[in-house]
């Protein structure tokens, strides 16, 4: 079993970071980010300068940020053409999630990869496994009828769309459907990682809950901490309908956590974000 709460990483936080604050209101991508802001911002989440850096190298060598001048002439990053669509994309999953319904059916995804092209098996079975696919047979993909508007944009933009058979229907048997989900799906292993959510980040809400006053600082640090755990858990859970999950499962509560802490902290910690970038000479949220 992973770890059910993945390690936090200075490139992680600078992802989360972009896609909480790096676009406006809209979801139009801000200017370029001033690399000492971005500094200043990291910093308030404990990342060392050296450390950003390094991050921030790593994401230009992957082509999600490109360097760009500020309107001042001050050196920064800009999210690319790449980056804008991931984070598009992770705005309906984390965000937008439809309440599941058994009448949703399923999905299947069948591939076949030439021999010569091998290596895209293993980008397939990742990139179905992140979009919250389990495993019905070997070969055979299955995922709730709700994501098949999403498995098409990501395999088409991929360009993986060659390879893939996709499938809707219902389980027609043998075994109910409640039993064969528990072999699709490690349930234990996602249920694990909703309750260390849980555990990390509900105390956080109560403390904000009792709070009169709002210290943008904090606000910003602790919303940047609970997205950054938080935008996996959509694609690690499948969103499978209530009916077919234990009684005590925690997903539902770790999103309504999730939920009230945006509701609470995301604007405040706008302003904080705003504060720093007009400080560097960089343009505001807006």
């Amino acid at each position: 079993m992973s770890d059910p709460q993945p390690q936090r990483t200075p490139r992680s936080l600078i992802v989360t970071f972009y896609g909480a604050y790096g676009r406006d209101a809209r979801g139009e991508p801000l200017g370029p980010v001033p690399v000492a802001a971005l500094i200043t911002l990291l910093g308030a989440a404990g990342v060392d300068p050296p450390s950003v850096r390094s991050a921030v190298s790593r994401l230009k060598r992957r082509g999600l940020l490109v360097p760009a001048r500020t309107p001042a002439g001050a050196a920064g990053y800009a999210l690319s053409a790449e980056a804008r669509e991931l984070l598009a994309d992770g705005d309906r999953r984390i965000y937008g999630r439809p309440t599941p319904r058994a009448s949703d059916g399923w999905v299947l995804a069948v591939f076949s990869v030439p021999e010569e092209e091998r290596h895209k098996r293993h980008l397939l079975r990742s990139r179905l496994a992140r979009l919250g696919f389990g495993t019905a047979a070997p070969g055979v993909w299955i995922a709730p009828g709700h994501l098949y508007e999403e498995t098409r944009h990501v395999l088409r933009r991929l360009h993986l769309d060659p390879y893939v058979d996709l499938f809707t229907g219902a389980h027609a048997g043998f075994a109910p459907t409640v039993e064969a989900v528990a072999r699709w799906w490690d349930l234990p292993a996602i249920a694990a990682r909703h309750r260390a959510f849980l555990d990390a980040h509900e105390p956080v809400l109560g403390r904000w809950s009792r709070r009169r006053t709002t210290d943008l600082e904090a606000a910003y640090r602790d919303y940047l901490m609970a997205l950054d755990a938080w935008r996996r858990l959509p694609y690690a859970d499948p969103g499978l309908p209530a009916t077919l999950l234990p009684a005590d499962w925690p997903g539902g509560r770790a999103a309504g956590v999730f939920g009230r802490l945006h509701r609470r902290l995301h604007a405040a910690g706008a302003e904080f974000v705003n504060g720093v970038l007009g400080e560097r000479g960089a343009p505001g949220l807006g």
